[in-house]
Protein backbone atom coordinates (compact mmCIF):
# COMPACT_ATOMS: atom_id res chain seq x y z
CA UNK A 1 0.00 0.00 0.00
CA UNK A 2 0.72 3.37 -0.89
CA UNK A 3 -0.35 6.50 0.74
CA UNK A 4 0.38 8.93 -2.28
CA UNK A 5 -1.45 5.99 -4.86
CA UNK A 6 -4.38 5.76 -2.09
CA UNK A 7 -4.93 9.68 -1.99
CA UNK A 8 -4.41 9.96 -5.73
CA UNK A 9 -7.87 7.36 -5.97
CA UNK A 10 -9.51 9.28 -3.37
CA UNK A 11 -9.14 13.01 -5.38
CA UNK A 12 -10.11 10.36 -8.37
CA UNK A 13 -13.25 9.64 -6.92
CA UNK A 14 -14.34 13.13 -5.34
CA UNK A 15 -13.44 14.74 -8.87
CA UNK A 16 -15.94 12.05 -10.41
CA UNK A 17 -18.27 12.78 -8.06
CA UNK A 18 -18.10 16.33 -8.21
CA UNK A 19 -19.41 16.08 -11.51
CA UNK A 20 -21.98 13.63 -11.18
CA UNK A 21 -24.95 15.77 -8.67
CA UNK A 22 -27.84 13.24 -8.81
CA UNK A 23 -25.19 10.75 -7.22
CA UNK A 24 -24.14 13.52 -4.49
CA UNK A 25 -28.03 14.89 -4.01
CA UNK A 26 -28.61 10.86 -3.25
CA UNK A 27 -25.77 10.73 -1.06
CA UNK A 28 -26.07 13.57 1.48
CA UNK A 29 -29.73 14.76 0.41
CA UNK A 30 -31.88 11.00 0.47
CA UNK A 31 -30.82 10.52 4.37
CA UNK A 32 -32.46 13.35 5.57
CA UNK A 33 -35.58 13.06 3.33
CA UNK A 34 -36.09 9.84 4.37
CA UNK A 35 -35.59 10.21 7.94
CA UNK A 36 -37.69 13.26 8.14
CA UNK A 37 -39.87 11.19 6.30
CA UNK A 38 -40.08 8.75 9.13
CA UNK A 39 -40.46 11.93 11.43
CA UNK A 40 -43.53 12.54 9.61
CA UNK A 41 -45.26 9.32 9.34
CA UNK A 42 -45.08 8.98 13.06
CA UNK A 43 -45.58 12.44 14.45
CA UNK A 44 -48.97 11.53 15.84
CA UNK A 45 -47.60 8.99 17.78
CA UNK A 46 -45.60 10.64 20.91
CA UNK A 47 -41.79 8.84 21.41
CA UNK A 48 -41.89 6.67 18.67
CA UNK A 49 -39.97 9.04 16.63
CA UNK A 50 -37.41 9.39 19.73
CA UNK A 51 -36.90 5.48 19.72
CA UNK A 52 -36.85 4.79 15.80
CA UNK A 53 -34.90 8.26 15.12
CA UNK A 54 -31.66 7.41 16.43
CA UNK A 55 -31.54 3.81 14.87
CA UNK A 56 -32.04 5.08 11.72
CA UNK A 57 -29.20 7.62 11.32
CA UNK A 58 -27.53 4.58 11.38
CA UNK A 59 -29.89 2.36 8.97
CA UNK A 60 -30.46 5.06 5.79
CA UNK A 61 -26.39 6.44 5.51
CA UNK A 62 -25.35 2.81 5.52
CA UNK A 63 -27.96 1.46 3.22
CA UNK A 64 -27.45 4.19 0.34
CA UNK A 65 -23.82 4.13 0.91
CA UNK A 66 -23.63 0.51 0.12
CA UNK A 67 -26.14 0.91 -3.60
CA UNK A 68 -23.63 3.52 -4.31
CA UNK A 69 -20.64 2.21 -3.87
CA UNK A 70 -21.29 -1.43 -4.78
CA UNK A 71 -22.67 0.28 -8.47
CA UNK A 72 -19.46 2.53 -8.72
CA UNK A 73 -16.86 -0.20 -8.15
CA UNK A 74 -18.60 -2.56 -10.69
CA UNK A 75 -18.52 0.25 -13.14
CA UNK A 76 -15.01 0.64 -12.81
CA UNK A 77 -14.01 -2.83 -13.49
CA UNK A 78 -17.26 -3.41 -16.49
CA UNK A 79 -16.19 -0.10 -18.40
CA UNK A 80 -12.06 -1.58 -18.50
CA UNK A 81 -11.31 1.22 -16.01
CA UNK A 82 -10.04 -0.96 -13.24
CA UNK A 83 -7.30 -2.99 -15.74
CA UNK A 84 -5.78 0.55 -16.65
CA UNK A 85 -5.20 1.47 -13.49
CA UNK A 86 -3.95 -1.70 -12.69
CA UNK A 87 -1.35 -1.12 -15.22
CA UNK A 88 0.33 1.53 -13.16
CA UNK A 89 1.89 0.55 -9.87
CA UNK A 90 -1.23 0.62 -7.32
CA UNK A 91 -2.10 -2.23 -5.22
CA UNK A 92 -5.64 -3.44 -5.09
CA UNK A 93 -5.92 -2.19 -1.19
CA UNK A 94 -4.37 1.03 -2.26
CA UNK A 95 -7.76 1.34 -4.85
CA UNK A 96 -10.35 -0.11 -2.52
CA UNK A 97 -8.56 2.42 0.87
CA UNK A 98 -8.98 4.90 -1.80
CA UNK A 99 -12.35 4.54 -2.11
CA UNK A 100 -13.18 4.18 1.41
CA UNK A 101 -11.28 7.22 2.53
CA UNK A 102 -13.11 9.82 -0.72
CA UNK A 103 -16.98 8.12 0.91
CA UNK A 104 -15.98 8.57 4.39
CA UNK A 105 -15.37 12.52 3.57
CA UNK A 106 -18.93 12.23 1.81
CA UNK A 107 -19.67 10.73 4.85
CA UNK A 108 -19.22 13.38 7.35
CA UNK A 109 -20.92 15.76 5.38
CA UNK A 110 -23.85 13.62 5.52
CA UNK A 111 -23.69 13.10 8.86
CA UNK A 112 -23.55 16.62 9.18
CA UNK A 113 -26.42 17.23 7.19
CA UNK A 114 -28.85 14.58 8.51
CA UNK A 115 -27.65 14.41 12.09
CA UNK A 116 -28.82 18.29 12.05
CA UNK A 117 -31.98 18.03 10.54
CA UNK A 118 -32.78 15.36 13.33
CA UNK A 119 -31.96 17.02 16.23
CA UNK A 120 -32.77 20.81 15.39
CA UNK A 121 -35.51 20.66 13.05
CA UNK A 122 -37.11 17.26 13.78
CA UNK A 123 -36.13 17.67 17.18
CA UNK A 124 -35.15 14.06 17.92
CA UNK A 125 -34.53 13.61 21.26
CA UNK A 126 -31.05 12.59 22.81
CA UNK A 127 -29.12 12.41 26.03
CA UNK A 128 -26.00 12.40 24.28
CA UNK A 129 -23.69 14.93 22.74
CA UNK A 130 -24.43 15.91 19.06
CA UNK A 131 -21.17 15.45 17.95
CA UNK A 132 -20.75 11.57 18.91
CA UNK A 133 -23.50 11.08 17.45
CA UNK A 134 -21.98 12.56 14.42
CA UNK A 135 -19.01 10.29 14.67
CA UNK A 136 -21.40 7.58 15.25
CA UNK A 137 -23.31 8.26 12.04
CA UNK A 138 -20.07 8.67 10.15
CA UNK A 139 -18.31 5.05 11.22
CA UNK A 140 -22.45 4.32 9.87
CA UNK A 141 -21.86 5.76 6.80
CA UNK A 142 -17.79 4.09 6.05
CA UNK A 143 -19.62 0.95 6.86
CA UNK A 144 -22.12 0.84 4.27
CA UNK A 145 -19.30 1.71 1.89
CA UNK A 146 -17.08 -1.01 3.11
CA UNK A 147 -19.80 -3.78 2.39
CA UNK A 148 -20.73 -2.44 -0.67
CA UNK A 149 -16.98 -2.56 -2.02
CA UNK A 150 -17.00 -6.10 -0.92
CA UNK A 151 -19.97 -7.21 -2.35
CA UNK A 152 -18.81 -5.34 -5.91
CA UNK A 153 -16.48 -8.35 -5.92
CA UNK A 154 -19.78 -10.96 -6.40
CA UNK A 155 -21.78 -8.91 -9.16
CA UNK A 156 -20.82 -9.16 -12.81
CA UNK A 157 -23.21 -6.36 -13.78
CA UNK A 158 -24.61 -2.97 -11.66
CA UNK A 159 -27.90 -4.63 -11.90
CA UNK A 160 -26.50 -7.63 -9.69
CA UNK A 161 -24.61 -5.01 -7.86
CA UNK A 162 -28.54 -3.26 -7.03
CA UNK A 163 -29.97 -7.05 -6.29
CA UNK A 164 -26.73 -7.48 -3.59
CA UNK A 165 -28.72 -4.76 -1.53
CA UNK A 166 -31.69 -6.79 -0.49
CA UNK A 167 -29.19 -10.11 0.01
CA UNK A 168 -26.95 -8.45 2.05
CA UNK A 169 -29.08 -5.62 3.73
CA UNK A 170 -32.56 -6.33 4.42
CA UNK A 171 -31.72 -9.15 6.95
CA UNK A 172 -29.29 -7.33 8.89
CA UNK A 173 -32.17 -4.25 8.95
CA UNK A 174 -34.77 -6.67 10.08
CA UNK A 175 -32.32 -8.21 13.38
CA UNK A 176 -30.37 -5.13 13.96
CA UNK A 177 -32.84 -3.71 16.64
CA UNK A 178 -34.68 -0.96 14.55
CA UNK A 179 -38.19 -3.18 14.59
CA UNK A 180 -37.51 -4.91 17.66
CA UNK A 181 -34.76 -5.12 20.55
CA UNK A 182 -32.30 -7.55 20.05
CA UNK A 183 -32.88 -9.20 22.87
CA UNK A 184 -36.24 -9.54 22.52
CA UNK A 185 -35.63 -11.79 19.59
CA UNK A 186 -35.80 -15.33 19.51
CA UNK A 187 -32.15 -17.06 20.50
CA UNK A 188 -31.00 -18.60 16.92
CA UNK A 189 -31.94 -14.65 15.15
CA UNK A 190 -30.15 -13.47 18.40
CA UNK A 191 -26.92 -15.28 17.35
CA UNK A 192 -27.46 -14.32 13.86
CA UNK A 193 -27.74 -10.54 14.66
CA UNK A 194 -24.71 -10.62 16.94
CA UNK A 195 -22.28 -11.15 13.93
CA UNK A 196 -24.08 -8.51 11.31
CA UNK A 197 -22.28 -5.46 11.51
CA UNK A 198 -25.21 -3.24 11.09
CA UNK A 199 -25.88 -4.86 14.68
CA UNK A 200 -23.18 -2.93 16.24
CA UNK A 201 -23.78 0.58 14.36
CA UNK A 202 -27.27 0.62 15.43
CA UNK A 203 -26.37 -0.36 18.99
CA UNK A 204 -23.57 2.34 19.25
CA UNK A 205 -26.29 5.20 18.02
CA UNK A 206 -28.42 3.65 20.38
CA UNK A 207 -25.92 3.84 22.96
CA UNK A 208 -25.21 7.83 22.57
CA UNK A 209 -28.66 8.48 22.00
CA UNK A 210 -29.07 7.34 25.59
CA UNK A 211 -26.51 9.25 27.15
CA UNK A 212 -23.10 6.46 27.06
CA UNK A 213 -20.16 8.27 25.86
CA UNK A 214 -17.82 7.03 23.07
CA UNK A 215 -15.58 6.13 26.36
CA UNK A 216 -18.05 3.49 27.58
CA UNK A 217 -19.70 0.28 26.49
CA UNK A 218 -20.87 2.35 23.23
CA UNK A 219 -17.57 2.91 22.65
CA UNK A 220 -17.19 -0.95 22.08
CA UNK A 221 -19.81 -1.13 19.98
CA UNK A 222 -18.15 1.61 17.70
CA UNK A 223 -14.76 -0.07 17.16
CA UNK A 224 -16.81 -3.62 16.15
CA UNK A 225 -18.03 -1.37 13.62
CA UNK A 226 -14.43 -0.25 12.48
CA UNK A 227 -13.28 -3.54 13.05
CA UNK A 228 -16.07 -4.67 10.48
CA UNK A 229 -14.88 -1.51 7.95
CA UNK A 230 -11.27 -2.94 7.78
CA UNK A 231 -12.46 -6.38 7.38
CA UNK A 232 -14.47 -5.79 4.50
CA UNK A 233 -11.85 -3.90 3.07
CA UNK A 234 -9.50 -6.41 3.56
CA UNK A 235 -11.41 -9.42 1.89
CA UNK A 236 -12.31 -6.58 -0.86
CA UNK A 237 -8.95 -6.75 -1.48
CA UNK A 238 -8.30 -10.14 -1.63
CA UNK A 239 -11.54 -11.03 -3.81
CA UNK A 240 -11.51 -7.59 -6.37
CA UNK A 241 -11.47 -8.63 -9.82
CA UNK A 242 -9.41 -6.23 -12.56
CA UNK A 243 -12.36 -6.67 -14.71
CA UNK A 244 -16.10 -8.26 -15.04
CA UNK A 245 -15.87 -11.64 -16.68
Amino acid sequence: MTPRVTFAVAARVLAQLRRDHRTVAMLIVLPALLVSLMWWMFHDSPGTFDRIGGPLLAVFPAIIMFVVTSVATLRERSSGTLSRLFTMPMAKLDFLLGYALAFALIAVVQALVVVSIALYLLDLNIQGDAWQLGVVAVLDGVLGAALGLFASAFAATEFQAVQMMPAVMIPQILLCGLLVPRDQLPTVLRAVSDVLPLSYAVDAVIGVANGNGLTTGTGSDALVVVAFVLAALGLGAATLKRRTA
